[in-house]
């Protein structure tokens, strides 16, 4: 088995703080998430995370206008520079202070970032496809001009369209105007008359007029003239002033009651500004009428975050308390994209059978199901009224079983999204962890409250039996594949293995030496993995009851010293065990996790650690540091980090602190305690191609095929084999088979798929036949993967039936060396068969409308009847098998 797997996407989280961007296309919307950014392509449904990672959350981000620069800078103003279309990071810079604000000019050739109370304007890096012979800059970031005025943090920068000015909002209630370059006849000029701090500053389109906001809702429109407009009747108005300065010449007020101004977008082609505030409600506004178009609710906490796209249809909303993510298209009144993060830390995961969807369940009692291939959450269960505990599929992929600590398991129907069943136990219990067997007719709960394992009927909801043998809290409940064994840890040092289908039940308990965690069955189910609270990892043979091999793993998960540890990372114990357990597919590696920043993978065999993953290297979370910065440490011992600053805000509303003392989980922005990085769920996907982890930071997916563009890969190749001799073996000398083999020898992607697809149908059972079985893996794979992405239903079938036809012998032999590969092309054909369906399903319904619509007559009277050989038109009264008689169906005359 492959174990070079790398990160591939970053799914459960969709928006965590910072300013959203669109592309220059306005296809794609970029968010931070954490300490990396993720792209969600709104017209593909699709969605990917950049594989890079900031040793920081990051704070903010920014697109050149040319589309091909990504700028990514984290709270303590470290930045990295990627190419934005290959996601390779290619200079990393520090600009040695946090950053409030950044934006590059329209012309893409300097960004201004907002460093405190300083602003600080960059030349654009070169990137090397433009600079001399494609080489990289040695020192790339060149200051240009430093700017400094404001007395308090810059919150907002703008450009002007001719990238000669731009305007600065801050927390000192004012604006600023500065130039790029000096200018002659101007001086930097200041713009006061706001009663709070300014959160939005910006031109117009024609550059006449300068539109600022302020926290407190007022909106002001600034214009370069020497006579004030008349306001009401205050004479003082009238005054001509014969120096021409800029002057407010319009004032407007949103009138939110008990509602502050959070941020503010203006469209400067439509002219329309809009804004978020902090009850929730966005407006609106066309200027400079004022006239508001919408206030509406879209979110039930601030919105801190407002974007748009070029041509001002889409508006993005970003909530960073809900980690919510919003793009509304405000002509049709209707949402583009709607995601919501957990509201609290994830505690378990499953795969689907068909490896299509993963499911997440959190303290916050939601679970919600996430598509794999876009890495959209498609819906939300809601149900349970405490934290989820457990979660597990169906073998059919239609029901799914959750567990949680308001003491109830419930049943899912995954085609209707709708709960079916709700399964509870006879007194009141919090489950803690939960199995169902192979068959998908038993559901089996166990407790830490008491010691008894709960059983129930899937079908009818009874409870069948509570076993009982365990003198400690069940921790965990697995069902060998097979679904002959019942298999359960818990505290008392005991696993105990049920025969729970036969009339004994007999249990038989295996003796550890420490408090079991977690457990798995290998897919053979003939071994039984554990780990215990004193960091061991123990392998069972299951039919013989026998322990196999012990390893000593403490050395392999211990790392990451938090803030409060008082010794070193090697040395602390709360990370040196393993929380939850994963076999691969084929049963030949076995994950492992814990409370640390690492993933460890072992190989079954000799029980050797193969790969150790690092979950985050975010320094914003607890547990990722080796060591600890002595600057951060003060004169009386304690951390820098742990001191409470919100009570030195300048604001009264962020001074205010609402939180429960002690409490560590929950909403992590608004504690001064940093969340602790750690793993709480751990699978493979059934294509044996990637895993998960549900951690901290979000469901990271490690995946084989992480490239996005085609691999480079070479097999058995040698110096004669190159993509033009492939391409004459093919239209010249017609040897399909040897084209085949020789693309598959240089494994690339899109070679293989044109030999594949030049083949003529009437030769594919030949080729199939003589293709050698040492390539026979690799196109059962490429059928897989073409299945789902190639529009040709039927030549893939016909090469998917002679391949099958002719070496299913084979490929019986030797499932374990293809089960990853007959899993996804299995995928594949269920695919096809639902693409066909809703296709027939379709055209069955436009029909029976055109005959309903027809008018009278015999069309009218008459019915549709589908069969194994197509449609028919019968009477009414005619039964199937008197269908014959009426002839075929030739049309509507």
């Amino acid at each position: 088995m492959k174990t070079d797997f790398k990160f591939a996407n970053l799914l459960g989280t969709v928006y965590g703080k910072g300013n959203l961007v669109f592309t220059s296309d306005g296809t794609s919307l970029l968010s931070p998430v954490g300490n990396r950014v993720s792209v969600f392509n709104l017209i593909n449904n699709s969605s990917y995370t950049f594989p890079f990672a900031h040793r920081k959350n990051v704070a903010c981000i920014d697109l050149n206008p040319q589309g091909n620069l990504l700028l990514s800078i984290d709270e303590d103003g470290r930045a990295i520079l990627t190419l934005f279309h290959r996601r390779i990071s290619i200079y990393y810079f520090s600009l040695k202070s946090p950053v409030s604000a950044l934006s590059f000019s329209p012309s893409g050739e300097h960004f201004v970032v907002g460093l405190g109370r300083k602003i600080q304007a960059w030349r654009t890096p070169q990137t090397p496809d433009s600079s001399n012979n494609g080489e990289i800059e040695f020192a790339p970031f060149v200051l240009h001009r430093e700017y400094g005025g404001h007395f308090d943090t810059v919150t907002g920068l703008h450009w002007s369209s001719d990238s000669r000015f731009f305007v600065s909002a801050s927390k000192d209630l004012t604006s600023r105007i500065w130039s790029l370059d000096p200018e002659d006849g101007f001086e930097p000029t200041t713009l006061a008359g706001h009663r709070e701090s300014v959160k939005f500053a910006c031109f117009s389109a024609d550059q006449e007029s300068i539109y600022t906001v302020s926290q407190d809702g007022a909106l002001f429109r600034w214009e370069y003239t020497s006579m004030p407009q008349v306001n009401g009747n205050d004479q003082d108005d009238m005054i001509i002033s014969e120096d021409e300065r800029w002057r407010i010449v319009q004032r407007n007020y949103f009138m939110q009651s008990n509602a502050k101004v959070n941020c503010a977008f203006f469209h400067a082609a439509s002219n329309l500004l809009t804004v978020g505030f902090s009850n929730g409600l966005f407006g609106l506004y066309e200027l400079p009428d004022f006239t508001n178009i919408h206030l509406l609710s879209i979110s039930q906490s601030d919105i801190s975050c407002i974007a748009s796209n070029k041509t001002g249809e889409w508006l993005a909303f970003g909530s960073s308390k809900n980690g919510q993510l919003l793009v509304w298209e405000w002509q049709s009144e209707s949402y583009i994209l709607k995601q919501q993060s957990h509201l609290d830390s994830m505690n378990t995961m499953a795969y689907s059978p068909d490896g299509g969807r993963i499911t997440t369940g959190a303290d916050d009692g939601k679970i919600k199901i996430w598509d794999t291939s876009s890495g959209f959450h498609v819906a939300t269960f809601t149900e349970h009224s405490s934290g989820v505990t457990g979660s597990a599929f169906s073998k059919r992929n239609n029901v799914l079983f959750t567990s949680s600590l308001d003491g109830s398991v419930r049943a899912w129907d995954m085609l209707r999204y709708r709960n079916f069943r709700t399964f509870t136990a006879p007194t009141r219990l919090s489950f803690s962890c939960l199995t169902i067997d192979p068959s998908g007719e038993v559901v089996c709960a166990g407790s830490q409250d008491s010691f008894e394992i709960h059983i129930w009927n899937v079908q009818t909801g009874q409870l069948l039996d509570q076993l009982s043998g365990h003198e400690g809290p069940i921790s965990t409940l697995a069902f060998s594949p097979d679904g002959n064994t019942l298999i359960s840890g818990s505290w008392d040092h005991t696993i105990r293995l049920w025969s729970v289908f036969s009339r004994t039940q007999s249990s038989e308990p295996l003796q550890l030496q420490s408090d079991l965690l977690s457990l798995a069955v290998s897919p053979d189910s003939k071994t039984l993995a554990s780990a215990t609270l004193d960091g061991q990892l123990t392998l069972h043979n299951i039919s013989l009851a026998t322990q196999t091999a012990l390893l000593d793993a403490r050395r392999d998960i211990s790392g990451g010293r938090k803030t409060t540890d008082r010794r070193t990372a090697a040395n602390v114990s709360g990370t040196k065990h393993f929380t939850t357990l994963a076999y691969s597919a084929d049963g030949s590696c076995l994950l492992a996790a814990g409370n640390s920043k690492y993933i460890c993978l072992y190989s079954t065999a000799s029980l050797t650690l193969v790969k150790k993953f690092t979950v985050s290297v975010n320094l914003s979370l607890q547990g990722t540091a080796d060591f600890l910065n002595s600057a951060n440490i003060l004169s009386n011992g304690m951390p820098r980090d742990l001191i409470d600053t919100d009570g030195e805000a300048s604001d009264l509303e962020d001074r205010i602190d609402r939180t429960l003392p002690g409490v560590k989980r929950g909403d992590p922005t608004t504690r001064t305690t940093r969340p602790e990085v750690r793993v709480t769920g751990l699978e493979f996907s059934p294509t044996g191609r990637a895993f998960c982890a549900a951690s901290t930071e979000g469901l990271l997916v490690y995946s084989l095929d992480t490239d996005h563009l085609p691999a480079f890969d070479p097999f058995d190749l040698d110096i004669d084999i190159t993509p033009q001799s492939i391409q004459d073996t093919v239209e010249k000398d017609r040897d399909f088979l040897k084209a085949l083999v020789m693309a598959f020898r240089l494994n690339s992607q899109p070679l293989i798929k044109y030999v594949y697809e030049s083949i003529p149908y009437t030769d594919i059972e030949l080729i199939v036949r003589e293709v050698p079985l040492v390539y026979l893996v690799r196109l059962l794979g490429f059928l897989g993967r073409n299945l789902e992405e190639s529009p040709h239903l039927e030549f893939n079938m016909r090469w998917l039936v002679a391949v099958v036809g002719t070496h299913g012998r084979w490929i019986k032999e030797h499932r374990g060396e293809c089960a990853a590969e007959l899993r996804a092309v299995l995928k594949g054909v269920e695919g096809v068969g639902r693409t066909v369906r809703r296709v027939a399903e379709g055209n069955l319904w436009e029909i029976e409308f055109l005959l309903g619509s027809g008018g009278g007559g015999e069309i009218g009277e008459e019915k549709m009847r589908v069969n194994g050989r197509g449609m028919e038109r019968v009477n009414g009264d005619v039964d199937g098998e008197d269908g014959e008689e009426g002839g075929e169906w030739d049309g509507i005359d």
